[in-house]
């Protein structure tokens, strides 16, 4: 059973679809109690880093997430479910992210187009289980004006200005920045690698 977390604001129907397509069981839950008894969790992620964490300390799902994390279930963090891990974003200074990875979210900056929006590849630093079967520099579906840094949880980046995160693994930690639910085979590749982990 996969627990997709539903703050109010995550594209959940697309992800819905893409597990239904992968004829996966799931539950979508607002409530700390589902997510503390929850085996594998999805949190997608649209709109405003400080909304997205408004509600989740609104909801009381802060320490419930945080635990799952650290006891090693199966998370996969969609675009601003992405950005959330880190301690805090450019995008709303005085909201504080989850803090399960070190570092700032930052905004694009220069002479592109923002918001990076549209197909993008992504250039593999190293094995990673979500990228499992995919060719080296699979195109995946961007729309986002924020990005995470380099890390060491990075497995794979993408480049729009500069290179930045786009898929993270770290134990049983996994994020990717691109919406797979978007991304055609290569994102339902993404998401049945997820749920064979």
């Amino acid at each position: 059973m996969t627990t997709i977390v539903n703050y109010g604001a995550g594209n959940i129907r697309s992800v819905e679809n893409t597990l239904a397509e992968l004829g996966a069981e799931y539950e979508v839950t607002d409530q700390p109690s589902v997510v503390l008894r929850a085996t594998k969790i999805i949190l997608p992620g649209v709109g405003h880093f400080g909304q997205m964490m408004q509600a989740i300390d609104r909801l009381g799902l802060r320490q419930p997430l945080r635990e799952k994390i650290a006891s090693g279930i199966p998370f996969l963090g969609i675009c601003v479910g992405l950005q959330c891990l880190f301690e805090r974003s450019e995008e709303a200074p005085g909201e504080a992210g989850l803090g399960v990875l070190h570092g700032e979210v930052k905004r694009f900056a220069g002479k592109a187009r923002i918001p990076h929006m549209g197909w993008n590849s992504l250039d593999q630093q190293r094995p990673t289980r979500l990228l499992k079967g995919l060719a080296n520099s699979p195109y995946t579906y961007f729309a986002h004006s924020y990005y995470a840094p380099v890390a060491a949880a990075t497995a794979a980046t993408c480049t729009y200005m500069h290179p930045y995160s786009a898929v993270l693994e770290q134990a049983n930690l996994h994020a990717v920045q691109f919406h797979p639910e978007k991304s055609g085979p290569v994102g339902l590749k993404v998401m049945k690698n997820f749920l064979d982990i």
